[in-house]
């Protein structure tokens, strides 16, 4: 999966001299957090609601009206943030995680060719990333298989699972123990049923130690 694939499209930009009451007023409209700002079909920084709340007056005094003045007069190129970090579209989804968390950012500005062309947030990289791999919203129910993480024994647990010809939703190994890299690991496997006591029980007699991992609360 690509940058592409799960980035926002259709970007909307403002450029550097838009007053913050404006650059605010698009974000609620639009309903998002960040807006990139564009000078010279240039990308020259990014705006967050963040930094806009930081220079908006946030109740009455009598000094209002020269808050609200300062506001008016405040540009978005005034309190934007200059260190921006890109990415291209053909990057893979795991590239685009490491340089977020490489950088301590929540989300990076897809440029090609020297044009915005998107932007993908930690949200996007959930949704579309860990969602799928932890199977939410995909029916069925989810086993944990204690032990079952090395590639022998989860050869002998797939092949007992296919006694029972059910469809496999996900699977994926996760460490027993995070802090012990020599612990044992777990083989959690979601399948596409609801009952799946005589699968438990099938595994069990075959020495697996297995019970219904739960996912929903």
């Amino acid at each position: 999966m690509l940058i592409k694939d799960v980035m926002t499209k259709g970007v909307i930009t403002a450029s550097g001299d838009t007053p913050i009451s404006d650059a605010k007023r698009i974000m609620k409209e639009h309903g998002f957090r960040r807006l990139p700002v564009v000078d010279d079909g240039k990308l020259v920084g990014v705006v967050t609601e963040a930094r806009l709340d930081r220079v908006s007056p946030k109740s009455t005094t009598p000094l209002l009206w020269q808050v609200a003045y300062v506001v008016s007069h405040t540009t978005v190129r005034d309190v934007m943030e200059t260190k921006i970090i890109t990415i291209k579209p053909t990057a893979t989804v795991e590239q685009g995680v490491a340089l977020a968390q490489k950088n301590r950012v929540g989300s990076l500005i897809v440029v090609d060719e020297g044009k915005v062309v998107g932007i993908v947030t930690t949200n996007d990289f959930f949704y579309h990333i860990v969602n799928p791999i932890l199977g939410m919203g995909e029916p069925g129910t989810r086993i944990l298989v204690t032990g079952g993480g090395d590639s022998k024994t989860a050869e002998e647990i797939l092949a007992c699972l296919n006694k029972f010809g059910v469809e496999l939703k996900v699977i994926w190994i996760m460490e027993a123990d995070p802090e012990n890299k020599k612990a044992q690991k777990d083989l959690v496997i979601q399948v596409d049923t609801e009952e799946v006591t005589p699968i438990i029980k099938e595994l069990t007699r075959c020495g697996f130690g297995a019970k219904i991992r739960p996912r929903k609360i």
